[in-house]
């Protein structure tokens, strides 16, 4: 179970991204990663993961990742960085004899340069996504015992704190405003597990702006033990035409990151995931 210390700082997050509609370009164009060490061939793959990373936060494409011209400037990925930063992951231990700093992991955070990523951007006919709608997150979950849930920002079923922080740190990855409402809200709406499926847009719009937010990401995260993992669906509320994704056979923080990146790039006029 995660302390209340970290239990108010997701809810924090989750009031930020609630607040956030137009994207700052300073978070939009600020990536982090982590690599095994600060010496030039590590920093330099750190680089290139921090490229393909912010590629996809600032378009909302995920589809840019297969992009060859994508896979070329990541070998060169230094040119387009402004700034980056490390920070030692385990600051405050020894180093142990057959431990030198090379393998030590490090946080690595990348600002890239703006006017030049998005002239990268611009040559496969890309541009940034900033006006992002704030999403409300209405998800249902029916865990490994067969027990039905509605994941809310004050649900206390199990693995919900856990997959709180997992939709957080998806949302947070892709600069994507995302809430959860809360069960009084679920509760007004009329919504359960067993209801999600068949709820009309009309309703689940009015759950997303009695949430504060405007659009309404909706899903179910099932576990299936045969193969083992979760299988998760996903959809706009009210996107037109439908639009539906989904992965199966994962944890739920890869259900999460579906979730969020599918949303991402439906909401960024991209083709469907």
């Amino acid at each position: 179970m995660l302390r209340g210390g970290l239990r108010n700082a997701l809810t924090a997050l989750l009031l930020l991204f609630a607040g956030v509609g137009q994207a700052r370009a300073d978070d939009l164009y600020s990536v982090g990663t982590i690599t095994s060490g600060t010496a030039p061939e590590r920093r330099d793959i750190g680089f290139a993961n921090c490229l393909r990373n912010v590629v996809v936060r600032v378009t909302g494409d995920s589809r840019l990742l297969n992009e060859p011209r994508l896979a070329k400037q990541a070998a060169h990925a230094g040119e387009l960085i402004a700034s980056h930063s490390f920070r030692d992951r385990m600051s405050g231990t020894p180093i142990h004899d057959e431990q030198g700093s090379y393998d030590r992991p490090h946080d690595l955070t990348c600002v890239f340069d703006r006017a030049k990523l998005d002239a990268f951007l611009k040559s496969f006919d890309h541009k940034p996504w900033l006006k992002r709608p704030k999403l409300v997150a209405v998800i249902g979950a029916l865990d490994m015992k067969g027990r039905a849930s509605m994941l809310a920002s004050d649900s206390i079923a199990p693995r919900d704190e856990d997959m709180r922080a997992a939709l957080v740190s998806a949302a947070d990855k892709a600069a994507l405003p995302l809430l959860l409402p809360s069960q009084q809200q679920l509760m007004h709406a009329g919504l359960s597990a067993s209801t999600l499926a068949k709820a009309d847009p009309a309703r689940l719009g009015t759950l997303a702006r009695m949430a504060g937010g405007e659009r309404a990401l909706v899903g179910t995260i099932v576990w299936n033990s045969k193969p083992a993992g979760w299988v998760a669906e996903w959809r706009i509320a009210d996107a037109s035409p439908a639009t539906r994704w989904g992965i199966s056979g994962v944890g739920f923080d890869d259900a999460f990151r579906n979730a969020v990146s599918g949303a991402a790039q439906v909401l960024s006029g991209h083709e469907a995931p």
